[in-house]
């Protein structure tokens, strides 16, 4: 009898980063962070997902907005920067070890909640556009570039397919609780991806306007994540 190979995890969501493109058409002062055409990055990439995701069990996928530069923009693994990367997750990079705020928020909530082996383990974090952007030096949200519903209509969407072969159907977590669980909202009452999302308050606002309740916002995200 032939054995039956099934692809881990890992393997499928190493697959949709390899394959990963930005929207077509994007504005010409629009540069796009996309880590997964860089070498270094991949390696590393590869023994993040190997090690947290090398099994068959379909996570509940958690939605942030799009990468920023000095985390999931670098890295091309989502809030994680590479001081979180090396120290919280063990893999050594030569990164320029420059911290970011949401990042740092991520993990001390993961931190909280087990350590990433026991996050990861039920979560898998991506974003509305998996790929970041940049306009002027800046980070830039998918939906502040001009006419963004007709560039990422579509490529949402098909993110999510491309995505849906190891996720689960039950439940998605929103990570933002404005444009981007909107236009989540939207896609999802049209597309019926899952039968529930749970919006959960961005990070970087958590950091930058409410430093002095990240602790209380902890709580709020792991009492919405004890699923």
């Amino acid at each position: 009898m032939p054995h039956c190979f099934t692809m881990h995890v890992s393997d499928l969501i190493l697959k949709f980063y390899k394959e990963l493109r930005p929207p077509e058409k994007l504005p010409q002062q629009v540069t796009v962070l996309n880590p997964y055409a860089d070498p270094t990055a991949r390696a590393l990439i590869k023994t993040f997902y190997h090690k947290y995701y090398g099994n068959n069990v379909n996570r509940v996928i958690v939605f942030g907005i799009n990468p920023g530069r000095f985390g999931g923009g670098i890295t091309g693994i989502p809030f994680t920067d590479p001081i979180r990367l090396e120290e919280a997750c063990d893999i050594p990079n030569a990164f320029d070890k420059r911290a970011e705020l949401s990042s740092r928020f991520i993990y001390d909530m993961i931190e909280e909640f087990g350590g990433p082996a026991a996050f990861y383990s039920t979560f898998y974090i991506s974003a509305v556009s998996p790929l970041g952007y940049m306009m002027n030096g800046k980070n830039l949200n998918y939906y502040d570039i001009p006419d963004w519903k007709s560039l990422f209509k579509d490529y949402a969407v098909r993110m999510i397919r491309e995505q849906s072969a190891f996720i689960r159907k039950d439940l998605a977590i929103c990570i933002g609780q404005g444009q981007n669980l909107k236009f989540l909202e939207e896609i999802n009452r049209e597309h019926q991806f899952f039968e529930e999302i749970i919006t959960v308050p961005h990070p970087r606002w958590i950091m930058q306007y409410r430093l002095k309740k990240k602790d209380q916002f902890i709580q709020e995200y792991l009492q919405k994540l004890n699923i």
